[in-house]
């Protein structure tokens, strides 16, 4: 293609909206090749994920990038520099060669290995740092960024360590970092680089997440209490699912969301087919392994005061980005105090996250649900209602049973959620139950003890 190699770089630049306003005559050769016109949007993907991670994260990034051209691939080293009008692009190092399939070292394929085997939590984000698979028990984290769920980190410039790896794709380990759920957990994330699917450069990041060990007692040392067999098993069932699984929906996303180039449209609807049976797969082996949890003799959730507007808020605010894409708004509680209640943080937090899933899968678009908080006679509640089709008096017992899924349209959900949401109500003092009537929406009211 007769570009220079290293003695100048070719230089380009996105507006606001990714469309590349300028270009030297190679970088614009390589964007109609990919089917893109110049002051079109760009056509690239390596080069317009890096250039939308800039504009996101307000700093300039450098890495080496792998194009296609025809029967070649062109190896590019590529600086992307942000600023209020758009992203310049610095093209250096252009070579042209043979197509290479990159493969992993195999220390970083063992560091992975390692990590993965100890992780109480795996987690999975995109190109610009927004969760795509949260932990099993926040679904509607989906779209928040990943400072909603992990307090990370950080270097003398308040750059966090996922920031720094990020700007050259590189695997990373954060000791002192925080889950932020309840008063905070200490974990420890181990951050792999996920490369592929189809586009060179970073598609965004496997986090590895371990609980920190507690200080050891001052009588010393003891053995841990062994991990009961049928917790063992559902540890490794979710273990041995999750990862097939998670590539198959990233694999899928990708080809549905066209970032590898044009796909004919029929293929492109099949594959989100794909990733939509495989997180209902996903759903159903998470919703499996927690009913074993909480089924057994000796399940204890934990219990501590609990500000339930608090928690509603942020249930809410997780699951913003799921009302938006179904037309539905969500009408968090406004109270001006706080409504205490005892109970486990996190299980109350599963159960409002489920209630809200329902009920917005269950309003009609342009809906509105519901949520608010109520405490009285030594009773703190929360309610949860919309205004879809409602339940029938003859069923509302029947949504609380194993596997019920009763008047699921869309084909989604496991009919464990509710079953399970009842269960933890129950350990906590509490109850969860229903009010409705058909065609008047539902009104899901969930109970616990008063925290004094």
């Amino acid at each position: 293609m007769n570009a220079p190699q290293s003695l100048r770089p070719v230089n380009g630049r996105l507006d606001d909206r990714g469309r590349l306003v300028e270009a030297d005559p190679p970088l614009l050769r390589l964007q109609e090749r990919a089917g893109g016109v110049e002051g079109g949007m760009l056509a690239l993907p390596q080069l317009a994920t890096l250039a939308r991670l800039s504009r996101r994260l307000g700093i300039s990034i450098s890495r080496q990038v792998v194009v296609g051209y025809g029967d070649q691939d062109v190896d590019l080293w590529v600086r992307v520099a942000p600023d209020p009008s758009g992203v310049e692009l610095a093209i250096t190092g252009w070579q042209e060669m043979a197509p290479l399939q990159p493969s992993p070292g195999i220390d970083a394929l063992r560091w992975r290995d390692f990590s993965r085997a100890t992780a109480d939590w795996i987690v999975e984000t995109d190109a610009m740092l927004r969760i795509t698979q949260p932990p099993s028990n926040l679904p509607g984290a989906v779209g928040q960024p990943v400072e909603a769920l992990f307090a990370m980190s950080s270097d003398g410039d308040g750059v966090s360590a996922i920031v720094a790896a990020a700007r050259t794709a590189d695997r990373f380990q954060d000791d002192g970092a925080t889950f932020l759920l309840g008063q905070g957990i200490p974990v420890r994330i181990a951050g792999v680089p996920l490369i592929g699917g189809g586009v060179e450069g970073l598609a965004g990041y496997q986090l590895l997440v371990s609980r920190r060990d507690a200080p050891l007692p001052l009588g010393g040392p003891r053995l841990p209490d062994p991990v009961p067999l049928d917790e063992a098993f559902g540890g490794q069932l979710s273990r041995a699912m999750r990862e097939p699984l998670d590539r198959i929906i990233r694999h899928a996303d990708n080809i549905s969301r066209r970032d590898d180039g044009p796909v004919r449209r029929d293929y492109a609807a099949y594959a989100e087919d794909i990733a939509g049976a495989g997180r209902h797969l996903l759903a159903l082996v998470d919703d499996l392994v927690d009913l074993q949890t909480i089924e057994r003799a000796d399940f204890r959730p934990d219990v501590e005061k609990v500000d339930l507007v608090d928690t509603a808020q942020r249930a809410a605010g997780l699951l913003a980005v799921r009302a938006a894409n179904a037309d539905v708004r969500i009408d968090g509680p406004g109270q001006d105090g706080p409504v205490i209640a005892r109970g486990d943080f996190r299980r109350i937090l599963q159960v409002l996250i489920n209630l809200l899933n329902n009920a917005i899968r269950h309003s009609p678009a342009g809906g509105t649900v519901w949520i608010r908080c109520e405490a009285e006679d030594g009773i703190a509640a929360v309610i949860v209602a919309d205004a879809g089709d409602g339940i029938a008096p003859e069923n509302q017992e029947r949504v609380f049973e194993r596997f019920e899924r009763l008047g699921l349209r869309d084909g989604t959900g496991s009919g464990l959620g509710l079953y399970i949401s009842r269960r933890l109500a129950r350990a906590m003092g509490g109850d969860l139950g229903v009010d409705s009537a058909r065609g008047q929406g539902a009104r899901f009211v969930l109970t616990l003890p008063v925290g004094h």
